[in-house]
């Protein structure tokens, strides 16, 4: 093989991934090229719309994977948190890559953390997950939309639209943001569970093997372990990418401990749950959750959190 192809949304944080990942290709294979497809997808599009009303599934993908089925590249570079957890025929989730902080954080030019905010402070979030898990601690808020890339949304908050935002610590780093506002301040994630997958970035291709052992050596075993937990647990609930879950899993040493909310986006009603085990029993820990959390209701709830954020969230 002389060109390996990777297709690429076109935000800045996207070509850091992309690029991160070409890099790392480019030294282990230094005799193959390889080159960027950029293109846009849907969620990149449409911008006025809650993510959630505009149809859960593949909104950052989709346009990737119809050019890799077409043979316009060979892989695509993704945040995890963004894939989902069933993937077209003839592609695979090759790699998973060593995870930044999975934390999401609260910038602001004002206020230093989230118990420093004032009663009905403006935060900016889309995420039904962030929403949720903030409407619960603090149902005093007002949580307004928040669409665009990083650079965007932290721009719209120094222009005073909102009096915090939270981001993923992860993106906010890698784009060496962390000094663009006042404020920038990681919430532990006890306070906010976050999103599967969080941190990590997923290396779909094409269901080839000479492209599958090519990607192999950019998988962390830790993290390929943490990510398949999340991901089972998501499936078995059956829950997209934009319904209101947060799930986090952690390998320590041979001990693995996750732990998991379900709740409705407007905070009412939140449903938690833990479960310790052994490392080599990560297999079916992601299920084994799941069943703990949908025996305490989660499916009723999940099905109520759907049509709230389609009816009367937005």
């Amino acid at each position: 093989m002389k060109e390996l192809i990777i297709a690429t949304r076109g935000s800045r944080l996207a070509l850091w991934q992309s690029e991160y990942i070409k890099t790392k290709l480019e030294k282990r294979y230094p005799d193959i090229s390889v080159r960027l497809n950029i293109m846009k997808t849907k969620g990149d599009k449409i911008l006025d719309t809650p993510l959630a009303k505009i149809g859960g599934k593949g909104l950052f993908t989709k346009e990737l994977e119809d050019a890799m089925l077409k043979g316009k590249a060979h892989m695509a570079v993704h945040s995890l948190k963004d894939v989902p957890v069933i993937f077209p025929k003839g592609l695979v989730l090759g790699a998973i890559t060593k995870r930044e902080d999975v934390r999401d954080a609260i910038l602001s030019e004002k206020y230093e953390s989230i118990e420093a905010l004032p009663k009905s402070a403006v935060v900016g979030t889309t995420s039904l997950r962030r929403r949720m898990q903030l409407l619960y601690a603090r149902p005093d808020l007002s949580i307004k939309n928040l669409r665009g890339n990083i650079n965007t949304r932290i721009e719209k908050l120094k222009n005073g639209e909102f009096d915090a935002v939270i981001l993923a610590v992860a993106g906010v780093k890698r784009l060496e943001l962390e000094n663009e506002v006042k404020y920038f301040s990681p919430i532990d994630t006890e306070f906010m569970i976050p999103a599967m997958g969080q941190a990590a970035l997923g290396i779909e291709t094409i269901d080839r093997a000479d492209i599958l052992e090519m990607v192999d050596f950019l998988n962390d075993s830790d993290c390929v372990i943490e990510t398949k937990v999340e991901r089972d647990f998501v499936e078995k609930l059956e829950g997209g990418c934009q319904i209101p879950i947060g799930v986090n899993a952690k390998v320590y040493e041979n001990n693995l401990h996750v732990k998991a909310v379900v709740g409705l986006p407007n905070g009412k009603e939140l449903l938690h749950a833990k479960l310790e085990t052994k490392r080599k029993n990560y297999e079916s820990t992601g299920s084994e959750l799941a069943d703990i959390i949908i025996a305490k209701g989660a499916k009723d709830i999940l099905a109520r959190a759907e049509k709230m954020a389609l009816e009367t969230i937005f």
